[in-house]
Formats: structure tokens, C-alpha cells, sequence
């Protein structure tokens, strides 16, 4: 079977301690036996890795903070269609996708598909906006409110037990033992990430992790569960095992029928002692351990890139338990005139 030559474009370049998922999924398209395809990354930093990654990456861009405005960026954009043709394009960072959303029709006008959950099915998961989501959708999330102040937390302090979970609205989550440390944790949240910050409860227990892809339709694509078996100071998974686990696939279906979630997902959960499922939050995007599934047997990023151009996907019924992944760090060697060329001219 011929393959299907492609231009994709994907920001998540960021492969460090806190990677982003873009890189491993250019590791699945380019695994792919359906596409051919070439690989353009939009770089936020002159230091991501991923611009220098040359075997992965074919071509990068320079591109704005989502901060900066909807028009710098789409302005960019266009100067980069121009040039490179894109076809699809796949934003892998929460703080971008509420801009790459609201501008589907304008990149559609200009030849570029993405394949991203509606503004309704984003804003309803909002970890400020998860006991409504729970309850809405008969799913058990821990107890949280959001705060714009470390003042509203005094209000409503006694609504917790301490250790509580002090979270930022794209990213960062830290567990506060008092209130002193909460203060901590919300200024420096803040200062990141803005407002407002989300207080839930601890809930003791595993946590578990499912990657998954909806068509829109309700239908699920594919999904595969999995446990972390090594988590860094910051929280991230540094190690992880597929797990054989009907329950946690059974919420995954649930959730993706009732909202018709569109594109990827991952589901982050805890397994109590009892043996309940809490779910503490959505990522509405593929997780930087999808290469995990990839190699499970389940490409969720080559099905994602053939349901963005509208081909025929069939849903993956199967993957492999017991496949695990270990990451680690690499000294990769790059030349100074790459930097400078991607420092001053934005491109590489």
C-alpha cells in the first residue's frame, strides 16, 4: 500500500524533565506504514529539544506565545503555510489550544486540518470545573474549589483536610500539609500560570492513566490504560506499565460516548484502597507517554492525523499488557550556528 505523503506541523517540543508530548508523537507518525511524513515543528524557545532533533523534525518555526494574542500567532501561521504547505496541524500544549480552537475555521480556510475537541467539551473539563463535570457525567472526582486569592482559601478552609492539592489551570500540582504552604504553592502557580487556582481534596490511593482518542461521533478510537511506575518530583511519569484493566477502560468509553469527545485524550485517575476510581483530571490532548500505546499496538497519533484529513480509521480493538517504557536523559550535541540561526531568523 502506497503511503500518503504528508505535511504535519506539532508544537510540544519540549522533551526535558517536564516533557511535552511532541515528540513522541512525531515518534508515531513517523512509525507509521500509512503516512510518508514531513515533519515541521513549531518551537515556542530557542532551547526545546526538538528542533535540533533532525531525524524527527525536518523543518522548525519560530512561533509566539499564545499570550501574545490570537493574531501574532495566526499571522505566523500563514507565513508558514506559505512556505510549507501544512496539512495537518497538531497543537500538544493545553495553554495553546484554546487559540488553535477558536481559529479551526480560519486554518481550515487555509488548507490546515486539526482534529480538536469543541470550546464546549474544553471548557467543561476544566479542573475548576470538575465537580460539575462528575456530576453531569455520574463520574467520582475528588471535592475542589477554585480561588483567585490566598484570602478565598481562608473562607473556605474548613471545607478540606489537610494535605490538600493545589493545582494551576494549564499545569503544576503540589500537595500543601498546612495553610502556610498552600500560600506558597498558590503564588507560585499564579505567577506561571495565572488564575484562578484550584484546591482539591487529597484522595490516597495509585495512580493510573489512560490515553485515549474520541471521533467526535462518541465513539472511542482507542485506548490504553496505564500505571506510572516511576514519578519525579514534578509529578511526571518517568516509567510506566499497559495494564489489563476493563474498569478503567469501561470510564474511558463512558466519558468519550457521553461527551463526543473529539481527538486525544488522557484521563488521570486514582485507585483507592476500596478499589474506587477517581478521576482528578483531563488532558484534552495526547499525553507525553503516548509512544507507550504506539508501542502497545495502538498508533493513536497516525489515527488522529487520518481522521484530521477525513480518511477511514478503524477503531483499535487490542494492545499488548505488560509493555512498559523507562525514560531517560540523553546528551544530544548540537552546533552553535543552529541556535544562533534559530534565535535570530526563527527558523532552522
Amino acid at each position: 500500500m502506497e503511503k500518503i505523503k504528508l505535511n504535519i506541523a506539532l508544537s510540544g517540543l519540549n522533551n526535558i524533565d517536564s516533557p511535552g508530548p511532541g515528540i513522541p508523537v512525531i515518534r508515531g507518525i513517523k512509525d507509521s506504514k500509512k503516512i510518508d511524513a514531513r515533519i515541521i515543528g513549531l518551537a515556542y524557545d530557542n532551547l526545546e529539544p526538538g528542533p535540533y532533533m533532525h531525524e524527527l523534525v525536518d523543518k522548525t518555526y519560530k512561533v509566539p506565545y499564545p499570550s501574545d494574542g490570537v493574531e501574532p500567532l495566526l499571522d505566523r501561521i500563514r507565513y508558514i503555510q506559505e512556505k510549507e504547505h501544512i496539512n495537518v496541524l497538531i497543537p500538544n500544549f493545553d495553554s495553546e489550544l484554546f487559540t488553535f480552537m477558536k481559529s479551526e475555521k480560519i486554518l481550515d480556510d487555509m488548507g490546515i486540518r486539526t482534529f480538536l475537541p469543541t470550546l464546549q467539551q474544553f471548557e467543561e473539563r476544566h479542573k475548576s470545573n470538575l465537580p460539575q463535570y462528575g456530576k453531569k457525567y455520574g463520574v467520582k472526582v475528588p471535592y475542589s474549589e477554585p480561588i483567585g486569592s490566598i484570602m478565598d482559601f481562608r473562607k473556605i478552609e474548613d471545607k478540606f483536610d489537610y494535605p490538600v492539592v493545589v493545582k494551576g489551570k494549564f499545569y503544576d500540582a503540589y500537595i500543601a500539609y498546612d495553610f502556610e504552604q498552600v500560600g506558597i504553592y498558590f503564588n507560585k502557580i499564579a505567577a506561571k500560570w495565572g488564575l484562578p487556582i484550584v484546591i482539591q481534596e487529597f484522595v490516597r490511593g495509585t495512580e493510573v492513566n489512560v490515553v485515549a482518542l474520541g471521533d467526535g461521533r462518541g465513539n472511542t478510537f482507542g485506548a490504553v490504560p496505564m500505571r506510572k511506575t516511576y514519578i519525579t518530583d514534578k509529578g511526571k511519569g518517568w516509567g510506566g506499565i499497559t495494564l489489563e484493566d476493563p474498569v478503567m477502560l469501561d470510564l474511558t468509553h463512558k466519558i468519550i460516548s457521553q461527551t463526543k469527545w473529539r481527538g486525544g485524550m488522557e484521563l488521570e485517575l486514582i485507585r483507592t484502597s476500596d478499589n474506587d476510581l477517581y478521576m482528578i483530571e483531563i488532558n484534552p490532548r495526547l499525553p507525553a507517554w503516548v509512544y507507550l500505546a504506539v508501542a502497545a499496538g495502538q498508533n493513536l497519533p497516525e489515527a488522529l492525523v487520518l481522521l484530521a484529513m477525513g480518511m477511514e480509521v478503524k477503531p483499535f480493538t487490542h494492545y499488548e499488557v505488560g509493555k512498559m517504557f523507562i525514560r531517560y536523559s540523553y546528551d544530544m550535541i548540537c552546533d552553535l550556528k543552529e541556535f544562533e540561526q534559530l534565535s535570530t531568523k526563527g527558523e532552522l
